[in-house]
């Protein structure tokens, strides 16, 4: 997170604690060890084998997959996945010499199970029993992998993770909060579809890795606003503060992480001022009172994180936005993160045999393929036999197609659909034929597909149908304006 670091000879105890700390010119890496759903190995003993497996190497790639720990027969028997997670480090590799290690050993639930809280107890109408919220307990193996797809134009997720990083170290630090104070409330507000719902969860899944030296389990409570507000008059005020003595009993299990996620908050937080107007109900005005009362209660709390989202933020209640350690735009991707967005797409269909074997360049090669283009003659004429002529017009492809979805103001959920519709409009289901292939011979660790993956549509004709997608679109959208 910072090139301050903390060094714990090869153990997690005791990370983040300021009397522990020891200021060095290291960069912090992160591993994440993912264990087998059934491996019973101690964790402290997975991460020391991994420690001695990493010193091996003279530099690490940042972000990687680690290879060649399938040796050791101790890790092979418990260990599924070994990953350096991104850094701030503003280079892709890094000398060991350089880096502080802190390895996360961490075993993902696999079962789907909440546990849901009623608004219906206690209230006058024994039919209302919509779920006001549920509870998923972390790390879960159905989250896995939403961190890395996500996708933006600046670091919002470091900022992220940095935020926590600095809580933790102010509140290990006893820091009065009569002069230094903080919420632990985030707000994220944007377009629709820009991941802003998933990016909440997808941080609940990286903390409960992060933070698993600290804290035996983590849960991720998703509240139900609309359900919160009854037909009884004055009885919605009252829901939300039957809903919070939940959070806070779960709260008190101290060796336990909480993330609270607020969807679409407005729906709670409506702007007071309506309500003194007379232009919104007066039950409204409780809810937003009873809101803030509570979040002022678990700001002293250390192991709970509130997060919110909006697509209105101008509706929310300014005291609500003032509470707001962190209020981030989460806005619709640039030309860049598209490209990435749409790499990952093809690189999955291409990874299950859907499509042809063709290597798909990163962003840094395409945009060294877009800058040559310039001074070297077109090769979009020339026989696509060549391996390195197809990947160049790919990439080249793939960059125009998203400037095209950036000049559409496309989001991300959109962008992740395209191929979905180019299958069902443009090429036809008759041309795919690997249904019920196995992945697990297709595709490589690093999503490009592998030479020995069976043959499917070309790659061109999924950009051509992408390509006519997102002109459709536009048409569309042109109608509906």
């Amino acid at each position: 997170m910072t090139v301050v670091d903390i060094i714990t000879n090869g153990s997690q105890e005791g990370a983040l604690s300021p009397q522990n700390a020891i200021s060095t010119s290291k960069w912090t890496v992160h591993v994440e060890v993912r264990l087998r759903p059934r491996a019973a190995a101690r964790f402290d003993t997975i991460r020391n084998l991994v420690h001695a497996y990493i010193c091996a190497f003279d530099r690490l790639g940042l972000p990687s997959t680690l290879h060649g720990w399938q040796d050791i027969p101790e890790l092979a028997a418990s260990v599924e996945r070994i990953a350096v997670s991104e850094s701030a480090c503003p280079s892709h590799t890094l000398a060991l010499e350089d880096m502080a290690l802190q390895i996360h050993v961490y075993q993902p639930s696999d079962s789907d199970s909440f546990e849901e809280f009623s608004n219906s107890a206690g209230v006058r109408d024994d039919d209302d029993d919509t779920m006001a919220a549920s509870v998923c307990e972390l790390p879960n193996r159905s989250w896995e992998g939403l961190w890395d797809s996500l996708i933006y134009a600046d670091n919002i997720k470091m900022k992220l993770l940095d935020y926590i990083h600095a809580t933790l170290v102010l509140s290990d630090a006893n820091v009065d909060f009569n002069l230094v104070s903080w919420n632990r409330v985030v707000l994220l507000h944007g377009p629709p579809g820009t991941g802003k719902t998933s990016l909440c969860r997808a941080l609940a899944q990286k903390l409960s890795i992060r933070l698993s030296h600290r804290y035996t389990h983590a849960r991720l409570l998703e509240i139900n606003s609309h359900s919160l507000f009854s037909k009884w008059f004055s009885e919605s005020g009252k829901l939300v503060q039957r809903l919070f003595n939940g959070i806070t009993e779960l709260v008190e299990e101290e060796d336990a992480f909480l993330v609270v996620l607020i969807d679409e908050v407005e729906s709670l937080t409506a702007a007071r001022a309506g309500a003194m107007a007379g232009t919104e109900p007066s039950d409204g005005l409780r809810v937003v009172n009873a809101l803030l009362t509570q979040l002022d209660k678990l700001k002293h709390r250390k192991n709970v994180l509130i997060m919110s989202t909006s697509n209105l933020v101008k509706a929310i209640d300014s005291a609500f936005v003032d509470r707001a350690d962190i209020v981030q735009y989460v806005d619709l991707p640039p030309r860049e993160a598209i490209y990435e967005i749409l790499r990952t797409c093809l690189c999955e269909i291409i990874g299950k045999g859907i499509v042809a074997s063709v290597s798909v360049p990163t962003l840094k090669q395409a945009q060294i393929y877009e800058a040559t283009s310039r001074t070297t003659p077109s090769t979009a004429s020339l026989p696509t036999s060549d391996p390195q002529i197809k990947t160049r017009n790919v990439a080249l492809r793939l960059l125009a197609l998203a400037a095209q979805c950036r000049a559409q103001r496309l989001s991300g959920r959109a962008l992740r659909r395209l191929p979905v519709l180019a299958l069902a409009r443009y090429i036809g289901i008759g041309n795919v034929h690997t249904f019920g292939v196995s992945s697990s011979s297709i595709a490589t660790s690093n999503g490009q597909p592998s030479p020995n993956s069976p043959g499917g549509a070309d790659v061109d004709v999924w950009l051509e149908g992408m390509e006519k997608v997102v002109k459709e679109q536009a048409t569309e959208l042109e109608r509906l304006n």
